[in-house]
């Protein structure tokens, strides 16, 4: 229970010092610190009784928390500018998560028409600049998640959203981004961002979401 205390404090402590840097280095030491701490915190508490025991629980958890974090380093910051000049003005969203990752949320209106997986000739323009950022960080990682309405029923719907993040996927890597650097899926209609009530709600429920990620070391 000590042990437990200590680290909770130590990772306030460690949040508590980020006031002072610029965004960036936040970004970093916010990662890294919650990454390292949470795993402290787990390695202690699992760990069980016993000092040896303990400390060296501490120390995996410690070890496996840092990895798990995102750091979000100037080439991020950069790749993040780059894409929202190379999408303005066509609706994709460009931000940056709270755990940061680079997140892109694109329509379906300009990346898949009605029920099919086929990328359409304005999305790819968005992908060849996508895939050039890519090649130049190649220590992310990609996520790509593909999503619908609910129009029609699970059947339909779950095979046609991993389909897409899938062709997504394949597009990338046609130009040089390594296949190793991706996980995609499919979520179907569960999980709407908004209203399926309305046509304008279901439009912004078909979607593609694209997560870029630089691992802590």
């Amino acid at each position: 229970m000590r042990k437990l205390i200590i680290s909770t404090l130590a990772l306030s402590v460690a949040l508590t010092g980020c006031a002072d840097m610029s965004a960036t280095q936040r970004g970093t030491a916010t990662g890294a610190g919650i990454g390292a701490g949470l795993g402290a915190i787990i390695g202690a508490t699992t760990a069980g009784g016993g000092g040896g025991r303990a400390a060296t629980g501490a120390a995996i958890g410690g070890i496996a928390g840092a990895v798990a974090g995102n750091i979000w380093s100037n080439k991020m910051e950069q790749q993040k500018q780059q894409m929202e000049q190379a999408t303005q003005g066509t609706g994709v969203q460009v931000s940056q998560t709270a755990d940061n990752r680079l997140k892109l949320d694109i329509p379906s209106d300009i990346s898949f028409d009605t029920n099919r997986a086929d990328i359409r000739p304005n999305f790819r323009v968005i992908l060849d600049k996508f895939a050039t950022s890519l090649i130049e960080n190649p220590s992310t990682r990609i996520t790509i998640i593909g999503h619908t309405d609910n129009t029609g029923n699970d059947a339909i719907n779950n095979p046609l959203s991993l389909a897409r993040a899938s062709h997504t996927r394949d597009y990338l890597t046609a130009r040089g981004v390594a296949v190793a650097r991706f996980n995609v899926d499919g979520r179907g209609s569960h999980e709407p961002i908004t209203t399926n009530d309305t046509s304008a709600g279901r439009a912004q429920n078909r979607r593609v979401e694209i997560f870029v990620a630089e691992p802590q070391q």
